[in-house]
Order: C-alpha cells, then sequence, then structure tokens
C-alpha cells in the first residue's frame, strides 16, 4: 500500500483534491475491514456504535482545532456549499429582512442568485471590473443586514482575504470551501461558516455546517424536512442516512491536522509553500501571477507565462515531471497550482524545479 501511494503524481489538482498520505492508508484499509469488525465501514450500520463513535469524535476534533464552543452547532450534511448558498438564506433570512453579500468570483456570484429567492439581498462591493483579480477594501454595511456573506478564498480567480473581514459587529456567514482550517479562525466573528470537504478538510460528499445554535429556527418560514438546519441539529447530523465514508475520512484528515500542530502550525506550513512558490513565478521572467499581490490566495497559485505558445509546452514538462491538475481555469488560462494543506512543500519544489527547468529551456 504505502509502494502505491508514494508512487502518486504531484497532485495539484483543484478538487476533489490531495490528502494526507496516511489518510488514503487508514481510510483503505477501513473500506476492506473496519477495526478488525470484519466488514468494511461502506456496509456498516450508521446506527452502529462504531460509526456514533466516529461522528462524536469527528465532531470533538473540530471544536477542538477550530476553538468552537457549545454556542455552535456541528453539522455534517451533502450537497456541497452549492447546497448553502440556498440552505442558508433559507433557514436564515426574512422575506422582508436584507442580507449584504461580496461578489469575488464565481461561487459567490452563484450565491447571490440563490439569495433573491428569500429575502433582499445588497451587494456591497465586487471585484468583477477586474474578473475578480482581487478583493475589494473599504466597503460598508447596511445597519439593517441581517449577515454579510464572503467567499474567504476564491478557488477559480486565487484570491483570499488575508483576514477576517471588518462589519461593524454584523455576523458574518462564510463560504470557506477551499480554505477551511488552513488557518487560525476567529470563530466569534461569525454566525455561521460552511464547506465542501474536497479541498482541505476531506473527500467530496460531506459538507461542514458550523451554525450559531440561536440562529437556528430564527425565521417562521415553512422549510422543506431535509433543508431545515433544525432537523440535523436535533438529530447529531444522522436524521437519515449521512455520508458515512466521507465523514470518517473528514475524521481521519482532523486527526492528522491536530498531529501538525493545529491551525497555527498549518499555517505556517502553508505560508512556506505559497512563497515558495510566488517567489519563483515573480522571479522567472517566463511566468507572472494574475492577481493583486497583497490578495493572493495560500491555496490556489494562479499564474500566466509570459507567452501564450508556452502553455501547452509548460503544461507537458509538468506531466512529464509527474505533476497533475496544473492547467487553469478556462476563465483564467495559464496555470492553477492548488497548494491545501496535504500538500507537501516537495511537491510545491517539484513544480518549481519545471519552472527552472524551463525558463533555461525557452527563456
Amino acid at each position: 500500500m504505502s509502494q502505491i501511494i508514494s508512487a502518486k503524481k504531484h497532485n495539484f489538482s483543484a478538487g476533489p483534491a490531495i490528502l494526507p498520505k496516511e489518510v488514503f492508508e487508514q481510510a483503505s484499509q477501513a473500506a476492506l475491514d473496519y477495526n478488525g469488525v470484519g466488514l468494511s465501514l461502506l456496509e456498516m450500520s450508521h446506527r452502529s456504535k462504531e460509526f456514533t463513535a466516529i461522528v462524536d469524535e469527528a465532531v470533538q476534533l473540530i471544536r477542538e482545532i477550530g476553538g468552537i464552543d457549545d454556542s455552535y452547532e456541528v453539522l455534517f450534511l451533502t450537497g456541497g456549499a452549492s447546497s448553502q448558498f440556498y440552505m442558508a438564506p433559507m433557514n436564515l433570512l426574512g422575506q422582508s429582512e436584507t442580507a449584504a453579500y461580496v461578489d469575488t468570483g464565481t461561487w459567490s456570484t452563484k450565491a447571490i442568485k440563490e439569495v433573491k429567492h428569500f429575502g433582499n439581498v445588497e451587494v456591497v462591493a465586487s471585484s468583477k471590473d477586474k474578473n475578480f483579480t482581487y478583493i475589494p477594501k473599504g466597503w460598508k454595511v447596511p445597519s439593517d443586514a441581517v449577515y454579510v456573506h464572503t467567499t474567504s478564498n476564491n478557488t477559480i480567480s486565487g484570491t483570499e482575504y488575508q483576514s477576517t473581514p471588518e462589519t461593524g459587529g454584523i455576523p458574518l456567514i462564510c463560504d470557506m470551501s477551499s480554505n477551511m482550517f488552513s488557518r487560525p479562525i476567529d470563530i466569534e466573528k461569525y454566525g455561521m461558516i460552511y464547506a465542501g470537504a474536497q479541498k482541505n478538510i476531506g473527500p467530496a460528499g460531506v459538507t461542514l455546517v458550523i451554525v450559531k445554535k440561536d440562529w437556528i429556527g430564527r425565521t417562521d418560514r415553512a422549510i422543506p424536512t431535509m433543508l431545515n438546519y433544525k432537523t440535523h441539529a436535533d438529530k447529531g447530523s444522522m436524521f437519515n442516512t449521512p455520508p458515512a465514508f466521507p465523514i470518517y475520512v473528514l475524521m481521519l484528515t482532523m486527526r492528522w491536522l491536530k498531529a501538525q500542530g493545529g491551525l497555527k502550525g498549518i499555517e505556517q506550513h502553508n505560508i512556506a509553500k505559497a512563497n515558495l512558490l510566488y517567489n519563483e513565478i515573480d522571479s522567472n521572467p517566463l511566468f507572472h501571477g494574475t492577481v493583486a499581490k497583497e490578495d493572493r490566495s495560500r491555496m490556489n497559485v494562479c499564474f500566466l507565462p509570459s507567452d501564450a505558445e508556452l502553455t501547452q509546452p509548460f503544461i507537458d514538462a509538468c506531466t512529464d515531471a509527474g505533476i497533475n491538475g496544473i492547467k487553469g481555469h478556462r476563465s483564467v488560462g495559464g496555470f492553477r497550482a492548488s497548494i491545501y494543506n496535504a500538500m507537501t512543500k516537495s511537491s510545491v519544489q517539484a513544480l518549481v524545479d519545471v519552472m527552472q527547468d524551463f525558463s533555461k529551456k525557452f527563456g
């Protein structure tokens, strides 16, 4: 098993993304036989004492790592972050109330579209004018806003909030799908955080929702049972069969993250990787970044070739070096290196080495 894992390519895919080697190994064993019980975790009852213990540990680790106290619910849902674009306003925004949204890319644009079904929305800032290559600054929140919605990291355009935005005391709802648990979180400023797991905290299939308990049930809107946060909070995320195996892999990933020194430890790891790659982009004449330097993402590094004709030759060079997933999103072009928590510095160095060799050949 270890030999198979170690032979894997350097995976810079934006998601589903890389997970820690030991998580892959432990999850693979559980798929065959969970803890020697003679059953695969994939076939075990979600009501079993074994799986109940998995959910309990996953919640406990999320609370411990994130500094999340008992005033918040920790829920494991499905549907990805996209389902939260409508579930959040459906549960938390009255029809005559207003929510403030900051538009910093594709996913926030989609969220803004959904909220209009459930209340009023005011887009207080947008970076659309420059193809979402920066984070808007100095925006003001209307005093009657129930919440402010932001997207903390923008996977497609490669921008990231470098600190928690100031909202004048109005709670934040944040889509943290692509930088969840990559750095410390000031949880008290948030009414709700949600994240599709498939970037940093687990595999595709489970969506993490952290929401203030006193926010649940704040509207009198009739909500379908499965879309009501109260349904899932009352049943500990097991009203129906949950995404059992993804929750288990998430739990393993939380164990790994704790062993890395928690959020402070992983932040230093992520800073070192991002600095290594951005320094090469800035010093190599064949490449240049696409994003305002002060807003560069530590998770998704977007860059372009100095000559568009070099795009495919560079992708080919990366392929030859065992580097996967480097092609940029079609709306940005060029290249995108996603360097989430589990990405090793040695893999980033492998990409830098290809860039340097490429420069010698074509520079």
